[in-house]
């Protein structure tokens, strides 16, 4: 049986994942500073209390997973740097463990530059993403760097607006600005992303993911 290191099990998408991993038969090993806020209890959930950017926690996470799937965010108060900082941690821990999968969620203001095609809107949208929450996305660049230096088989996966709407079942996976759109369902996204952990299609790629 596959077993998941899930970091941000207990956000919007997070949780989808968690529901549908648990449902599809994965044992999942969930880091999450509240316990209280997962609500869910299942034999084949491990919860451990902790934080990302605390090494020992997310290796004690790791430890026994066979991939990873990296779903945190930043929140109110968050570090600027707290998804490479938090990656950081993650890489070091699958690499003494000798875990080589890791799927890691962004947004669309992350470049895949050898693939999209932006179009003005996709432009206006990265240019008030770097007015607007510049930090953010210099952290996810970041955390892109950490991971292209691991020499893991990661995959970056991004999202456009994400909606909280039931999910169709069907998606589109292409790049920025190439036969995608500008939505999805986060059920959706939670289906792509948990395909990513058996799916070796989009290894060090950063597909983009819509409706």
């Amino acid at each position: 049986m596959t077993t998941l290191a899930l970091f941000g099990a207990t956000g919007k998408t997070g949780r989808r994942v968690l529901d549908r991993a648990l449902a599809e038969g994965f044992d999942v090993r969930a880091l999450v500073r509240d316990p209280a806020r997962l609500g869910v209890q299942h034999e084949r959930l491990t919860v451990i209390r902790g934080d990302v950017l605390d090494a020992a926690a997310v290796d004690e996470t790791v430890a026994g997973s066979d991939a990873v799937l990296s779903l945190f965010g930043h929140v109110k108060g968050s570090p600027a740097s707290l998804q490479a900082d938090g990656t950081r941690h993650i890489v070091a821990a699958m690499q003494r463990h000798g875990v080589s999968r890791i799927v890691s969620l962004s947004g669309g203001g992350l470049r895949a530059e050898q693939h999209d095609r932006p179009k003005a809107a996709d432009r206006v949208m990265r240019l008030l993403l770097k007015t607007l929450a510049g930090d953010v996305l210099a952290d996810a660049e970041a955390h892109l760097g950490v991971l292209r230096d691991s020499g893991l088989d990661w995959t970056i996966v991004r999202g456009p607006r994400l909606l909280e709407t039931p999910g169709t079942g069907t998606y589109r996976v292409g790049w920025v600005g190439v036969g995608t759109g500008m939505q999805i369902s986060r059920d959706d996204l939670a289906d792509f992303i948990l395909s990513q952990v058996e799916d070796r299609t989009y290894v060090h790629q950063l597909p983009f993911v819509s409706a």
